[in-house]
């Protein structure tokens, strides 16, 4: 199993906001395990974890994520300007043992 965890750096003010709509489109995503924000060390960040046998499994999730359902499409809607909400980001993938 991989857990993926996805850090976004926030714009001041847009941390909470980004976490809500986090958990408002990715509600059905089975993957994602948690939306988080920080409460200790960097500011204004928000971080998702999600959850996934393998690497062929992640990169499964990429294939439908760029072949969208009608229903991911209303999802993805949501998310415009969300570019606009924070500086930066980062991925890390660990392995679970």
């Amino acid at each position: 199993m991989i857990i993926v965890q996805d850090t976004f750096v926030c714009k001041p003010g847009n941390a909470s906001k980004m976490a809500k709509l986090f958990k408002e489109v990715m509600s059905n995503d089975k993957s994602v395990l948690h939306i988080m924000t920080d409460m200790t060390g960097q500011y204004h960040r928000v971080i998702m974890l999600s959850k996934h046998d393998n690497l062929t499994a992640y990169e499964k999730s990429w294939e439908e994520y760029q072949n969208p359902t009608p229903e991911m499409k209303k999802s993805m809607e949501k998310m415009n300007g969300m570019n606009d909400m924070y500086v930066s980001g980062s991925r890390e993938i660990f392995q679970v043992w």
